[in-house]
């Protein structure tokens, strides 16, 4: 099949569901209200309500296909001017007009924070481990949009080498409860990219401060879009960007604590582990999640095989990855009540232990993240 095969468009369509957030956003700035409350109602409910209506996909695409994939892709290549005239666009005009009230302004950008959150996040995770550089480049910048660039290397330098191991801030330990995550991460996070870059420059012999360093890159791109922001809409629109982006930041670490809570790689002795498996992400395969979230919830192949491009990742059955009983937008709504989310998940915990590790009778150090890690680990 070719790039241009009329085929290729019904299978990539339901990937491009996010377009129907664009015109919500509008709506809500011109109208105000209550409107904006579509956006994470869309987002969220209707998805959730879908996937109750359409099920499970477990069909696993030929994952030799990469040729015919350029509507699949499209929407992760132009999503980022989409995402940026919804920002800087609405910043202005709310600004310019002034037809709205405070209230309806933080509504409206806590609706927008939802979209640069639930789909610009998952756009930029999926061009960010793309070889091409303008696609790395249209990665970096949807994460410079939310002030969150050092995800770039937190993700691919360090959660993919040591995920569900104590060096992996982003892997939820079993019982922690997600506002401890979410301080956790917001404390860590920076720190673990950070060094992970001195790292790797000094393996190279060059200083931590050396141009190569990017995060001199991620502050340039952070510091022109506060700027921007300051100079459409300033003071009030710089706070509102800055709210979207909070906001878009709590989705994304809400995410993170489903995708591996609980889960350990099995510690082999002097600070070696065992290689990641599918079994150390939690897999999902409802429906229509999976169309808006870009098959995020197969997340278990994608950590499996970290290259391989969003329409051709794997599902799992039961018996190789743990299964989430929802798609993500229920589950994440669940892990803000701890209690809800501790009485749901911990007996999955607990049953993937004696599925996949009968042989570990004390999993205590694996609860309070206190197993030792290689000295010479970034």
């Amino acid at each position: 099949m070719s790039e241009s095969s009329p085929s290729a468009v019904p299978a990539a369509a339901p990937f491009w569901l996010s377009l129907a957030l664009l015109p919500l956003v509008a709506l809500a700035a011109s109208r105000g209200g209550a409107w904006w409350m579509l956006i994470p109602a869309y987002a969220w409910y209707l998805t959730t309500a879908l996937d109750s209506l359409l099920g499970e996909n477990p069909a696993n695409p030929d994952p030799g296909t990469d040729h015919s994939l350029f509507w699949h892709r499209a929407i992760t290549i132009i999503w980022f001017p989409l995402q940026a005239a919804a920002i800087f666009g609405t910043i202005w005009y709310v600004q310019s007009t002034g037809h709205l009230t405070g209230w309806e302004k933080l509504g409206l950008f806590f609706g927008i924070g939802v979209l640069s959150g639930s789909i610009g996040m998952v756009y930029a995770h999926e061009l960010l481990h793309q070889k091409p550089a303008h696609e790395r480049w249209l990665g970096d910048l949807l994460l410079a949009s939310v002030l969150y660039s050092h995800f770039r290397t937190e993700h691919l330098l360090v959660h993919h080498s040591w995920v569900s191991t104590p060096r992996d801030a982003v892997s939820a330990r079993y019982n922690e409860g997600f506002y401890r995550f979410f301080l956790r991460v917001l404390r860590d996070g920076p720190r673990s990219a950070w060094r992970a870059e001195s790292w790797f420059l000094a393996r190279a012999g060059r200083r931590t401060w050396d141009r190569r360093n990017p995060f001199w890159r991620y502050a340039t791109l952070q510091g022109g879009m506060l700027v921007l922001a300051l100079a459409l809409g300033g003071w009030t629109g710089l706070g509102l960007f800055l709210f979207q982006a909070f906001v878009a930041v709590w989705q994304l670490e809400l995410t993170n604590y489903v995708e591996h809570y609980g889960l350990s790689r099995k510690h082999l002795g002097g600070g070696r582990y065992e290689p990641v498996r599918p079994r150390h992400s939690w897999n999902a395969a409802h429906t229509a999640t999976n169309w808006l979230l870009i098959n995020l919830q197969r997340h278990s192949d994608h950590h499996f095989k970290p290259d391989r491009r969003f329409p051709l990742l794997q599902t799992y059955t039961p018996e190789e990855a743990p299964q989430l009983p929802f798609g993500y937008p229920a589950m994440t709504f669940m892990a803000m009540i701890p209690p809800l989310w501790r009485r749901r998940m911990n007996p999955r915990v607990r049953a993937w232990r004696r599925q996949f590790y009968p042989e570990i009778a004390d999993w205590t150090p694996y609860n309070k993240g206190t197993l030792p890690m290689p000295r010479n680990a970034p």
